[in-house]
């Protein structure tokens, strides 16, 4: 798939991460890489719905206020 290079990049950074000790930014970018998972799981089924669903700049949920 043309993404999954992405979730490599997170996994490799979450490593470094952990094994320097910057266990806050270990769990945001595992976070990070649940995102992407979901987000390229969504568009190879067409669906294209995301997390962010066109709030990605303010970070905001889709349906939140």
């Amino acid at each position: 798939m043309q993404h999954d290079w992405i979730i490599d990049v997170l996994t490799d950074l979450t490593t470094y991460a952990r094994s320097n000790q910057l266990e806050a930014l270990a769990e945001q970018l595992a976070d990070a890489e649940l995102v992407a998972q979901i987000e390229i799981a969504s568009s190879a089924k067409g669906s294209s719905i995301g997390l962010f669903r066109g709030h990605a700049r303010d970070r905001r949920a889709s349906g939140a206020a």
